[in-house]
Parts: C-alpha cells; sequence; structure tokens
C-alpha cells in the first residue's frame, strides 16, 4: 500500500448485504503495509485513506467484494515480528487506483486505461489500536487459525478474515468483539 499523504475525502456509508435468509452480514479483512511506509500511526494521523499501489489480481479481487463498514485488521508486515496491530474499516467501495495512470508512480500501469482500468483501491478508515498486538507466531500457534489465509498465502496484502478467525485474533489480542 502507497499512501499519497492526503486523506481521502469522500466515505461511504455502512453497508450490510442480506443473505437468502435476509440476514446482515459483514465481512472481515487484513490490510498488509510495511509499518516505514505507512504504518498504524501514520491512518491514525490521517483518518482515512486511500489503499493504492495493490498489484496482485487476488487482492484487488478481494478489494472489489469489500463494502463501506467492512472491518480489517491492519497488519504490519516486513519486520523482525509481524503482526495485527489495529483496526481499520472500509470507508469507501472499490474505486479505480490513481496510481495506475500517473506515469511518475511505481504503480503505473501503460495497459491500464482509465476507460478500463486494471486495478482499484478502497479507502479505510482508523478505527483503534489493538490494546496487544498479535504477533504472527502466535498465530500460527493457535491451533484455531490453521485455515487462515495469512498463514496459507502469507504474501496477500489484502485478504479475507472469517467471522470465527476475526474473534479468535481479538481474543489474541485482548480485545471484546465487536
Amino acid at each position: 500500500m502507497t499512501s499519497h499523504g492526503a486523506a481521502a475525502t469522500q466515505t461511504g456509508t455502512k453497508h450490510t448485504r442480506s443473505t437468502a435468509t435476509n440476514s446482515l452480514r459483514m465481512q472481515h479483512w487484513l490490510f498488509k503495509s510495511e509499518p516505514d511506509a505507512y504504518g498504524l500511526d501514520q491512518l491514525k494521523r490521517d483518518g482515512t485513506t486511500p489503499w493504492t499501489g495493490v498489484r496482485n489480481w487476488q487482492a484487488r479481487n478481494n478489494m472489489k467484494a469489500m463494502h463501506a463498514g467492512d472491518l480489517g485488521f491492519f497488519y504490519h508486515s516486513s519486520i523482525p515480528q509481524p503482526c495485527a496491530v489495529g483496526i481499520c474499516r472500509v470507508a469507501r467501495m472499490a474505486y479505480p487506483d490513481f496510481t495506475q495512470f500517473d506515469e511518475s508512480s511505481e504503480y503505473y500501469d501503460a495497459t491500464s486505461r482509465p476507460d478500463r482500468p486494471k486495478w482499484y483501491m478502497v479507502d479505510v478508515e482508523y478505527i483503534q489500536r489493538l490494546q496487544r498486538p498479535v504477533m504472527l507466531a502466535q498465530m500460527r500457534a493457535e491451533p484455531r487459525l490453521d485455515g487462515m489465509v495469512l498463514l496459507r498465502r502469507g504474501r496477500l496484502s489484502v485478504q479475507p478474515v472469517t467471522e470465527r478467525e476475526w474473534g479468535i485474533v481479538l481474543e489474541l489480542a485482548g480485545e471484546k468483539p465487536f
């Protein structure tokens, strides 16, 4: 994820989806970022930011599946002890990532066109810091998290988290479910 120094100004409203039984359901996600590139403290200062620069098809598809109001873990990667450090919320549903059209951006994609964009981003907003960071090693040691995408496809920068996994990670962080 790359930040462009300005928080996004447009936020979405909380979006809920109905299933065949007409119940409400929120999805959960995990957003990975290197703390020296864009960490949780920067998100807290910005309030909301566009999650730009994702150039993996599966991560892009995950963002296209998000709705405003979905919650996510903010995860610090590429550090000695990678960990979930906070909670963020999807503030705006997927829209074309402007960096793909910016020739000066490291995320420029000459094959993408404004009328047919390839890459999308969502806006995320800061919710809170976790009471305790949840280290990757803790998650690996927790048998209830065996199927978690983070533990199977660790390099994916934006990934789904099941409702069950969400609750377990919150428990490990000393947080109450929400």
